[in-house]
């Protein structure tokens, strides 16, 4: 009797115990949050964006909308490193007018004769997705450029270089790159998992990644020894089919619609403007893409997005599926760096 007593508060000891070690869970931490400085010569404007670009144009200026959010890592980087302490600072400020715009603001904003609303508004409207989103406009108020996400030095400088000369009359910034990039900064390396498929079709009835490189992209180096080296990443990404381009290839292909085109063509008509640029395609149609930076957190997310189909339960935004997963990891007592 008295062992049997004993091994039964044992268990009830034990249990208490589990029960207080659930509850005493702590919350994980979100941290590699940044704010970000800009620097004091970007444009005080009175938000009439249209008057912004005709002023700008009588000087032979374009104008830069800097659409960033508070705390992001990303935006903090790109007015760092592209805007505040560039080799080509003094560049931007004799061509362009900068202004920024708080994509979670409530400044009131008259974009055109028709548009006067807070800066939020203004986001959606202008169907801002990423941070930072860097608009170039014409003198009549027409975005010629949109980069979604951080540009490195040397990318941000080609498209800067892009709007000054205003090239977009006649080419696009690819090809533009590719005129100006003689010398190859970059070499294609091999991952074990890239599949040679040129028809895209044949494979798009699954989740798809098409990876977009060329000889140009001075960022595809840091993509092979960051994200395609982390086992985390690489198991999401048997989730996919992952094909490589050459975004300059004018060998045939087959799109994942059905369409014959080249990797060039392809990549001109899905109109991206970074390399590595990713498009991840799910049942024939693209659900998302990666075009810009990421660091691992968001990388991988955006994968797991597609790859495992949590989009079907959130079709209207990845950040809406974001925010939940966030606030799971969170509870469970895990923490999150958006910063690395």
């Amino acid at each position: 009797m008295f062992n049997r007593l004993v091994g039964v508060i044992g268990l009830v000891c034990c249990t208490l115990f589990s029960l207080q070690s659930v509850a005493t869970t702590q919350p994980g931490k979100l941290t590699g949050g940044v704010p970000t400085i800009h620097p004091d010569w970007f444009k005080e404007s009175f938000l009439d964006i249209a008057s912004d670009a005709q002023e700008a144009a009588e000087s032979g200026k374009h104008v830069i909308l800097f659409m960033h959010l508070n705390d992001c890592p990303y935006c903090a980087k790109m007015a760092d490193e592209n805007f505040a302490h560039a080799p080509y600072t003094p560049f931007i400020r004799k061509n362009f007018d900068v202004i920024s715009i708080n994509i979670k603001g409530d400044r009131e904003v008259a974009f055109d004769t028709q548009t006067s609303v807070s800066e939020k508004e203004l986001t959606r409207i202008l169907k801002v997705r990423y941070t930072p989103t860097i608009l170039f406009l014409n003198k009549e108020n027409k975005t010629v450029l949109r980069l979604n996400g951080y540009r490195s030095v040397p990318a941000f400088k080609h498209a800067l270089d892009y709007v000054q000369q205003k090239a977009y009359l006649k080419t696009s910034l690819s090809r533009f790159i590719e005129q100006q990039q003689t010398t190859p900064v970059y070499r294609f390396r091999e991952q074990p998992m890239f599949k040679a498929i040129s028809d895209l079709q044949s494979v798009a009835g699954q989740p798809l990644a098409v990876l977009f490189e060329d000889s140009s992209c001075d960022a595809c180096d840091d993509l092979h020894d960051g994200h395609l080296k982390n086992p985390e990443t690489l198991k999401i990404l048997e989730n996919f089919t992952v094909v490589r381009l050459d975004a300059n290839s004018n060998d045939p292909i087959i799109d994942p619609a059905g369409n014959k085109t080249t990797p060039k063509a392809f990549a001109e008509q899905l109109g991206l403007t970074y390399r590595p640029g990713i498009v991840l395609f799910d049942q024939g149609k693209e659900i998302s893409r990666i075009d810009g930076l990421l660091f691992t957190y968001h990388f991988q997310e955006v994968l797991r997005y597609v790859g495992e189909r949590h989009y079907v339960q959130y079709p209207n935004s990845f950040y809406q599926y974001l925010n939940v997963r966030t606030a799971e990891i969170l509870k469970s007592g895990r923490n999150i760096d958006l910063s690395k």
